[in-house]
């Protein structure tokens, strides 16, 4: 077996509206390093992740990110309050529910 001794693994980010989409991950409180103007990298808690901006509607529309989180429902509570308002169109949110 390879011991790969991973420093970081970031996922890329599918973000059809960019601006947008960087409004979102502020709101949720990631933390931004504007790279260029298709690229963020966003820092929460130690975790990082890479937002590109994309046209591609079949990765858009099939990009997800499942998050551990100490509270579930208060978090569910509080991204559902931040989508309720509507500034935020297309994002969503699923009941939190225990996984393996």
């Amino acid at each position: 077996m390879v011991d790969l001794a991973l420093d970081d693994l970031r996922p890329f980010v599918a973000a059809g509206d960019f601006a947008l989409s960087r409004a979102f991950y502020r709101a949720l409180g990631w933390d931004q390093e504007h790279l260029d103007d298709s690229l963020a990298l966003l820092h929460n808690r130690g975790h990082r992740l890479s937002l590109q901006a994309c046209d591609d509607e079949a990765w858009t529309g099939n990009s997800m990110l499942h998050s551990g989180v100490r509270d579930a429902s208060a978090c569910h509570a509080a991204i559902a309050a931040l989508l309720a308002d509507g500034r935020f169109p297309g994002a969503r949110i699923a009941a939190p529910k225990r996984e393996p």
